[in-house]
C-alpha cells in the first residue's frame, strides 16, 4: 500500500499515527485509481500531515487538492 512505504520513507512516526494515515488513505483511495494516482494521494496525505493537519477531517478534506492549494 503506497502510504505505508510513504510512511517509512518520511521518518519515524508512531503506530497510532502509521494507523491514522492508513485510515485516511483508505477513505480517499478509489479502487480504480492507477498506482501513479494512489502514489500521489499517499504524497498529498502525508505532505498535509507533516504540516501540521492533524484533525481527521480537515487531513481528508486538504488531502482531496492538490499539493499547494
Amino acid at each position: 500500500m503506497p502510504i505505508y512505504q510513504k510512511v517509512r520513507e518520511a521518518g519515524v512516526f508512531s503506530p497510532p499515527e502509521v494507523a491514522l494515515l492508513g485510515r485516511m488513505f483508505d477513505k480517499l483511495k478509489d479502487e480504480h485509481q492507477s498506482p501513479e494516482r494512489r502514489e500521489a494521494l499517499a504524497s498529498r496525505l502525508l505532505a498535509n500531515y507533516l504540516a501540521g493537519i492533524r484533525d481527521e477531517a480537515e487531513l481528508l478534506s486538504m488531502s482531496k487538492l492538490p499539493l499547494g492549494r
